[in-house]
């Protein structure tokens, strides 16, 4: 496999697991909460700039540092054994200017730079650490979305974006539906955000609220439709089965729909699948079989068809193996482990033949989804692992890795809190394995010169 498809491979199984963190489903945090920082350090204050730090000495090696006054405690008060702090600072705040700086190590304090804060920013800071859990915390939070002050409109968002969809719709009692259709209108309020206003409108809203909705799916003004996977969930949310017949027309048969907006409708119904009951799950299954009559984005389907058992498809998935060129390829490692999952017996017979047509496909799909079936381990009495349970276990295994390759390397994959987590690390890992591949070649190179 070539370094390229390794990468991607790896960012596939990394992504997809994504699918397993329960939080906002189409929200994207940014950053740690302050709440969540503040929670990992030993000494939290607030604290007034005093003196700036002394002009620097060039002879000196030691670096000029700003007197803070605390003002506040707001944890640690027992490590805390001082009313003045020393901390790097290098910003234009003026003296008795507010900062909220933070502290590791209680035997000895090391403080963190300092973050300026507004007089409601320290009101803010000093409320956040004593909310309550669940949806009562929300009820602050929301009060601070799209805030004046963009360090709380940002704090306020990453605590909804981290928050279990069942908070939200415990929250519904409390949503002000006309500030949501106010910020979902307001071309200035960027997508992320606006994905978690569709998300809130599909607990608060109603059928008055469809003919926006249906206006904004079809305007041909990519700003209407950004955030469309929250926007089509929006959608079927409120109207149901009855609104899906839409959602097909516009972007699942529709051969001249843009590819990202077809990708984030299957993220739509996915979310349907798994966390509603607006529409029936064998009329979403019917949705995502329409993609199998386009081979070359069949591949983003399979693995969902897997997840959810829907064996009634093997015949067209074996056709579309057998059919596919170097367009769509990308369905080939799906289907096999769509056939490895299947506990139907033509499935297994179908496996063997495809497995001779296509060995690296079939080779890829047990490289980065082991789970095997326990047709793969030999004696079926020495297994301790039952044919149900095993096939079960590699179905979610398999629909975890849901991103599929075809999307990222089309560019057109949408990146998610874990893609942002997971995706230095992996790309460090290809990193070394390139400057390995380069070195081996070298020393082969020298070798044959010498």
């Amino acid at each position: 496999m070539s370094i390229s498809k390794f990468v991607l491979a790896a960012l596939v199984v990394a992504i997809g697991l994504n699918e397993s963190l329960s939080a906002c489903p189409f929200c994207s945090q940014v950053a740690q909460t302050l709440s969540e920082e503040m929670e990992t350090m030993d000494a939290v204050v607030i604290a007034e700039l005093a003196a700036k730090p002394p002009a620097s000495d060039p002879d000196s090696n030691e670096i000029p540092r700003a007197k803070f006054k605390i003002t506040k405690i707001v944890r640690g008060q027992a490590a805390i054994k001082v009313t003045e702090v020393e901390a790097l600072y290098f910003g234009d705040g003026e003296k008795g200017d507010s900062f909220l700086i933070m502290a590791i190590d209680p035997s000895d304090l090391q403080w963190t730079t300092p973050l300026r804060l507004t007089s409601d920013g320290v009101e803010y800071v000093t409320k956040i650490l004593s909310l309550p859990k669940g949806s009562e915390r929300l009820k602050f939070f929301q009060n601070h979305l799209e805030d004046s002050n963009e360090l709380m409109a940002r704090d306020a968002y990453d605590e909804f974006a981290k928050a279990p969809y069942e908070q939200i719709v415990e929250l519904k009692p409390d949503m002000d539906h006309g500030q949501l259709i106010a910020w979902i209108n307001d071309p200035t309020v960027p997508a992320s955000r606006r994905r978690l206003y569709f998300t809130m409108l599909g607990v608060c809203g109603s059928n008055a609220d469809l003919p926006m909705l249906e206006s904004l799916m079809k305007s041909s003004n990519r700003k209407h439709r950004s955030g469309l996977d929250a926007l089509v969930a929006c959608y079927l949310t409120l109207h149901g089965e009855k609104g899906l017949g839409l959602v097909e027309d516009l972007f699942l048969k529709n051969t001249s729909a843009d590819y990202a907006d077809i990708y984030q409708t299957i993220m739509a119904l996915r979310f349907h699948v798994s966390e509603t009951d607006a529409v029936k799950r064998e009329r979403l299954l019917g949705s995502f079989r329409l993609m199998l009559d386009r081979p070359r984005l069949a591949d983003l389907v399979v693995p969902d068809l897997t997840r959810w058992e829907d064996w009634s498809q093997i015949d067209k998935l074996v056709g579309l193996f057998k059919s596919a060129d170097e367009k769509s390829s990308w369905v080939r490692v799906p289907v096999i482990n769509y056939l490895r999952a299947c506990p139907l017996p033509e499935a297994e017979k179908h496996l063997r033949i495809l497995e001779k047509l296509d060995p690296k496909a079939a080779k890829r799909a047990r490289i980065f989804y082991p789970q095997v079936s326990p047709g793969d381990t030999g004696d079926a009495k020495t297994s301790q692992v039952s044919p149900t349970r095993s096939r079960r276990k590699l179905s979610q295994q398999v629909a975890v890795a849901s991103t599929d390759l075809h999307a990222i390397a089309t560019g057109q994959s949408l990146p998610n809190k874990f893609t942002l987590a997971v995706v230095p690390f992996v790309l460090a890992g290809a990193l070394m394995f390139t400057m390995w591949t380069l070195l081996r070649g070298s020393s082969a190179t020298y070798r044959r010169r010498g």
